[in-house]
This record gives C-alpha cells, sequence and structure tokens, in this order.
C-alpha cells in the first residue's frame, strides 16, 4: 500500500537517509527515487567539488545544491520522491531550504536541531507542494514540532523521521544514551514509535490526515520495517547498507572502509556539532582520543554553533576527507549494524532485498 505524503504516493515505504557531505548526492538519491522510494541528498557542504569551492564556498554550496536536485529529479523519472536533508545547526541552514524548495525539491528534512522555522521559509519560497518532515528522536521532540508548527503556521509536518540510537551520525541523544546503546543496551526503537505516534495523534485528528512515521537507526532488514509497520509505522528508513551501492556518491575507498569494518570497529565520537555522533574508528578519531589531532587551521564557518579554537577536529574537513577515501584524515559515520554490510551492490538489489524480506518476515 502505498504512502501518501503531501498528495505524491510513495510506492515503496523506503527512506534512504541523507549523508554528508558527498555521500549521498544526486546519483544514489536519483537512483532510490527511480525505484519508487525516497531519495535524499545530503545539503551539508554539498559543493566542495566546485572549482571556487574554497573560495566561495557559500555560493558554491548553493549552485551545487541547485544541479543535484535537478539531476536527482531526472534520474527519478517521476518514479518516487527526491528529498533533501538540512541540518539545522548548518550556517547554511536557511539559505540551503530556500534553495532546495526553489530547486523543485519534494521533500524537506531537517535534523541537528529543531527546524522552528520551516514552514516560514517554504511560504518565502513560494513552494507550497514539498513536504516539510523533522527528525526526531522520540515523542516529546515530535509534540513540541507539532506544537510550534500548529500556532505559528497552522501546519503540522507531512511526514516525521524517527531516529532511534542506533543511527549513523549526528545523534539526538545524548553521549551516555548512545553509548549505552553502542554497549547493546538501546531504548527500544519500538517504545520510540509508540511515543511518536501517541504524540501526533492529537495533530492527526485536527488535520483529518495522517502524518506518516519512517524508523530509522537500527533497523537492519525488511523483517523488521514490517516489524514497525505493524505496530504503526509508514516505512523505514535506511542509510549505512546503502553505501555499499555501485550509485552511491562517495568513492570506492569509503565504501572498502564500510565493507572491512567490524562490530567492534564503530565508536561513539565527539562532534563539533555539539552532539554526539556514531562513527568508524578511524585514525582520526584515534587521534582525537588520545589528545594528538593538530589544531584547527582555517575555518570554512560550515556550522552556526562551531569555535575552531576548542573544536577537536574540522568536521567537514574530516567528512570530506572521508568521501574521498582518506582513512587516515577521515570521518566515516555510519550506523550501528555497520559490520553486517558485506558486500557491494546496486540500489535496486538492496530495496528489492528489503521488499521480499519484508513479504517472507514471519
Amino acid at each position: 500500500m502505498a504512502v501518501s505524503i503531501r498528495g505524491r504516493a510513495l510506492v515503496v515505504p523506503i527512506v534512504q537517509g541523507g549523508m554528508g557531505i558527498g555521500v549521498s548526492l544526486e546519483r544514489l538519491a536519483g537512483a532510490v527515487a527511480a525505484n519508487g522510494g525516497m531519495g535524499t541528498l545530503s545539503a551539508a557542504f554539498c559543493g566542495f567539488r566546485e572549482p571556487d569551492f574554497r573560495e566561495n564556498s557559500r555560493e558554491a554550496n548553493l549552485r551545487a545544491l541547485a544541479r543535484q536536485i535537478s539531476k536527482a529529479k531526472e534520474l527519478a523519472r517521476g518514479a518516487g520522491l527526491v528529498a533533501v536533508n538540512v541540518m539545522v545547526a548548518a550556517a547554511q541552514y536557511a539559505d540551503s531550504v530556500r534553495t532546495a524548495l526553489r530547486s523543485g525539491v519534494d521533500a524537506v528534512v531537517c535534523g541537528a536541531g529543531l527546524p522552528r522555522d520551516l514552514p516560514a521559509l517554504a511560504v518565502e519560497s513560494e513552494n507550497d507542494s514539498a513536504a516539510l518532515a523533522p527528525v526526531v528522536s522520540g515523542g516529546r521532540t515530535a509534540a513540541l514540532i507539532c506544537r510550534l508548527w500548529d500556532r505559528r503556521y497552522g501546519r503540522v509536518p507531512d511526514f516525521v523521521v524517527l531516529e532511534g540510537p542506533l543511527a549513523g551520525g549526528h545523534l539526538g541523544f545524548s553521549p551516555e544514551e548512545a553509548r549505552e546503546a553502542q554497549a547493546g543496551r538501546p531504548r527500544p526503537l519500538s517504545a520510540l514509535l509508540s511515543e511518536v505516534l501517541e504524540a501526533l495523534a492529537p495533530y492527526r485528528e485536527k488535520y483529518g490526515r495522517d502524518i506518516p512515521v519512517f524508523v530509522a537507526g537500527g533497523v537492519r532488514n525488511g523483517g523488521e520495517m514490517r516489524r514497525y509497520m505493524d505496530q504503526g509505522a509508514a516505512g523505514a528508513q535506511f542509510a549505512t547498507r546503502f553505501i555499499a551501492t555501485e550509485e552511491c556518491d562517495a568513492s570506492p575507498a569509503y565504501k572498502q572502509a564500510l565493507l572491512n569494518a567490524r562490530r567492534e570497529d564503530i565508536t561513539i565520537v565527539q562532534s563539533p556539532v555539539g552532539m554526539p555522533g556514531r562513527a568508524l574508528r578511524s585514525p582520526l578519531i584515534r587521534r582525537v582520543e588520545e589528545g594528538v589531532q593538530p589544531k584547527i587551521t582555517r575555518c570554512d564557518r560550515c556550522l552556526a554553533a562551531c569555535d575552531c579554537k576548542t573544536a577537536p577536529y574540522c568536521i567537514s574537513k574530516a567528512l570530506i576527507a572521508a568521501v574521498e577515501g582518506d582513512w587516515e584524515n577521515g570521518l566515516f559515520f555510519c550506523g550501528a549494524n555497520a559490520g553486517e554490510v558485506s558486500r557491494l551492490s546496486t540500489v535496486r538489489e538492496q530495496m528489492d532485498q528489503i521488499m521480499n524480506e519484508r513479504r517472507t518476515a514471519p
């Protein structure tokens, strides 16, 4: 059964999570959408390959984002939806949202902070057709965003991504909760889903429509997706497993680093964003842990709240190094189950496998 998102049918209940810098751009997002799912580009410093990026990073990022959305939609051929993930903590948050909306993106998904003003940015951009969605970590956050948007803008999210503590990248949980999850004692995603569904219920009733919830973070396969769907989820978001695909925009060396990873290679890291994150324990992370990582010598102000004088490392430089396959200096974000990814495949194969697992799950 298709999921309705702002008047558009998502035939396959799979969302590909946004991964930056440069891991999910037009090739990956377009391929996922072409196969009926929601493919998500990451807006984070997406212009890092532009020739004038070092001199003009802000303009380069927005120019690249518009081009990447256009290309992803071309690859999608109208089959699925093309979304953009924008971090609220990013210095270019508002400009990235405006650019995405004016470029005709189907959905804007915002995490790493509360997107309090996202509906206002949509009105300003004169794009009333795009879906707007927050990434939440539980019922409390979902209720807060719904209350704010309802009171200020007379609307509620078009869908919600519920990201549990086993997700990759930045986490909406405390460092203690993230470490507990890494040690095998996560707060159950099913409990968080119940909280979110309860928080959304009054707003579903008030607006007379569904607010689909996609669960994310530690969803291993289609069988688990089906169990969450039986509980009320509309589908699931997957990210790490899409890195090991031919269409992923990361370098072959990044993909190989993921394929080489074992569970014990995954750790909780300190991020300059101010949130804990989950990544492979690369030499960069070891140097940070040992206090020998060199000081930051150049700051591009990618994060609104980052202080380059106290930050343990430059996150944009580390993420660019990773996507280019620099194991020594890269920050390789990944989910808690990254060690289970064992072979390179295609987006079509991954999505078919998930849907087959869903159909055959007991």
